[in-house]
């Protein structure tokens, strides 16, 4: 194992942790999940030393065999590890900025078996309404083309959706959208859950109809108007229980992509740009369909971009070569 691993990498977040041990250019040789997030770190005895012992040892349980096989492979961790509540925070970085630029902002931190682990920063785009990112600027980066010069677009559907505008070599913007959180807020805990069937199978009808109520014009008075349909067309009739849910999440993915293409005409962007989704699969899709519906054609989907952009800004760094 030694000869082949050049670098392990962590994606650390707050449920969960996902350990990658990689080859030359990047190849994923092996890898594991653990639930333990920053969140729901394992129990240590009270007799262990340190205020950050159950840090130590969920890194032990991630990777502590693969450095034990290869001690001198230099490791690396992105996303909320870095936090205010995690291991270490590593300051954020200022948006706008050089893709480059990130490898040289790593925080070093000392473990107790000898290790270094290098935490990515995360970004913070500075203003009246400030927004921040950890863990999706390396999916980013992953997601990249080497040398790619165009205008991008890429976004990352999810609890917190972020869009991304990369131009040239350099982040120059990005959105955060509470749209998954708004989803499981509205359907668990407020009356438009009352009536919807759980574990029904995906609606691809109902989840049309909701993002094109958002997408005309009955979508102007926004959100907090519209979410009440999902109760009034299960009055009237025109839903079923089983459909309300997808309809749900068609009106708020709508609403989150109005208001996206609705910033990018005021900025007098491209009002076609070039797309690419990183997420989970299916969610991947259901945005690709609503995509299609706001009138973005040119759509892909990123592979492996945690492992590839964990890579590519070890390269940056110099951890690896």
């Amino acid at each position: 194992m030694a000869d082949t691993t050049k670098l392990i990498a962590l994606d650390w977040g707050t449920s969960s942790l996902r350990a990658y041990r990689l080859g030359s250019d990047g190849t994923v040789l092996d890898k594991r999940a653990l639930p333990w997030g920053i969140m729901n770190l394992p129990v240590v005895e009270a007799s262990a030393a340190g205020a950050k012992a159950g840090f130590e040892q969920a890194f032990s349980e991630a990777c502590g065999d693969w450095l034990q096989d290869a001690p001198a492979v230099p490791v690396m961790a992105a996303g909320m590890v870095g936090s205010a509540q995690g291991w270490r925070e590593a300051p954020y970085l200022d948006v706008p900025l050089r893709i480059a630029d990130i490898g040289a902002g790593l925080t070093a931190v000392p473990t107790r078996g000898g290790a270094v682990l290098h935490i990515v920063p995360g970004l913070i785009e500075r203003g009246a309404l400030p927004n921040v990112m950890r863990g999706e600027e390396t999916q980013v980066v992953g997601a990249l083309q080497d040398g790619a010069g165009e205008e991008l677009l890429i976004g990352l559907p999810g609890t917190h959706s972020k869009w991304v505008r990369i131009a040239g070599e350099r982040f120059i913007h990005f959105d955060t959208f509470m749209t998954g959180e708004a989803y499981a807020a509205l359907s668990s805990h407020t009356i438009l859950g009352r009536t919807m069937q759980r574990g029904a199978d995906f609606n691809p009808q109902a989840f049309e109809r909701g993002v094109r109520v958002a997408a005309g014009g009955d979508g102007i008075n926004g959100v907090l108007s519209t979410v009440f349909s999902t109760r009034t067309l299960g009055l009237t009739g025109a839903l079923d229980g089983a459909a309300q849910a997808d309809y749900l999440s068609g009106l708020l993915i709508g609403h989150e992509l109005a208001a996206l293409r609705g910033s990018r005409a005021a900025a007098k962007l491209d009002a076609a740009p070039r797309i690419v989704l990183i997420g989970d699969g299916k969610l991947c899709e259901r945005y690709r369909q609503a995509l299609a519906i706001h009138g973005y054609s040119h759509v892909g989907i990123a592979a492996q971009a945690t492992e590839r952009g964990l890579w590519k800004i070890a390269v940056q760094a110099g951890l690896v070569r």
